[in-house]
């Protein structure tokens, strides 16, 4: 199915669910649904009309801890086109048979699914990403991929496989928005929202969700910047440095001497701060237990990364995450 599939043929407004997961990210929420409202206000009509829905049909509290009113519990039938499900923070947290179970129904009903930042994996864990297209904030993607192998992972900022829409998250939302906007109602329409929202740069579903290796690492040497995509890419289970060597093609000796020519340290000092800094962030953004963070970021024990995380921090990991 192409994109041309979710388009919505019917009479104005098109329905919108807003599905709230407890802990979903408030900036996805808020760029996707503000580019709706703005459709509205700028063609002068009611274009598109939303409703909210929590698992129990009470209010849900954001990450940030701003509390949204649900107008419906899940379960209930909905007559939308659309679904949009929002989560963050850490969503192997959210394991609700009955919601996996209402959203494979609305799928089997016809209506587009949509996963913003952590959606996409409650999308997997019902099942609805298997064998598809997907993307997914890059804070998730490991943890995604490992788990559903099946799944064919992009790294773009959306993807719109037929009625199965995946999408990063943050101010991405907004690129999926106007996507949808301009095959409702015309580029022109999308392009006056952006506009509203000071979107200058139009951004397609492929963008990267990062900034470029060079820019993050301050290196554009290439060799150094596959060897340290490769430690990215492999931070629950470390690779050696010869193996990393080898995959780049050059001897052990020969990418040290990079490393230290290039960015100032051995590549042993380069592999242990990603994945401290990894660590680091998932403190602080997940209730994850610690150890088993450890575990995640390639640690043999929590003893082993209690000690170097104070080596580089200057704080133990539980004060971190009280911070």
């Amino acid at each position: 199915m192409s994109q041309r599939d979710i388009v919505v043929r019917s009479p104005v407004p098109i329905q919108l669910g807003l599905l709230l997961v407890p802990g979903f990210a408030l900036m996805g929420y808020a760029t996707l649904v503000e580019a709706f409202r703005a459709a509205n206000t700028l063609s002068g009509r009611d274009l598109y009309a939303w409703l909210h829905v929590s698992p129990d049909g009470a209010a849900v509290e954001a990450s940030s801890g701003a509390r949204i009113l649900a107008d419906a519990p899940v379960g209930q039938r909905l007559d939308c086109a659309r679904l949009f499900v929002f989560a963050g923070g850490d969503p192997r947290r959210f394991n609700d048979a009955p919601t996996f179970g209402w959203l494979r129904q609305l799928a089997r009903g016809g209506c587009a699914i949509a996963g913003i930042s952590g959606g996409p994996y409650v999308m997997a864990r019902a099942g609805l990403l298997a064998g598809r297209r997907a993307t997914i904030h890059w804070d998730h993607r490991a943890l995604l991929a490992e788990e559903f192998p099946e799944i064919a992972i992009e790294s773009g900022l959306f993807v719109i496989d037929g009625r199965i829409i995946t999408c990063a998250g943050g101010t991405a939302g907004l690129d999926l928005a106007l996507a949808l906007i301009a095959l409702d109602h015309g580029a022109d329409l999308a392009s006056r929202v952006g506009e509203w929202f000071i979107r200058t740069t139009p951004r397609d579903g492929d963008g990267p969700q990062r900034a470029s290796p060079d820019a993050r690492h301050g290196t554009t040497n290439r060799i150094v910047l596959q060897a340290l995509a490769m430690i990215e890419a492999n931070i629950d289970r470390p690779l050696s440095r010869a193996a990393i060597a080898r995959s780049c093609g050059r001897s052990l000796r020969q990418i040290e001497r990079l490393f230290q020519l290039h960015l100032g340290q051995t590549m042993t000092t380069a592999m242990l701060a990603i994945r401290l800094d990894s660590a680091a962030h998932r403190l602080r953004t997940t209730d994850v237990p610690v150890t088993q963070i450890a575990l995640d970021c390639g640690f043999v024990s929590a003893a082993h990364f209690s000690r170097r995380f104070r080596q580089r921090f200057g704080m133990p990991p539980s004060a971190l995450r009280k911070g």
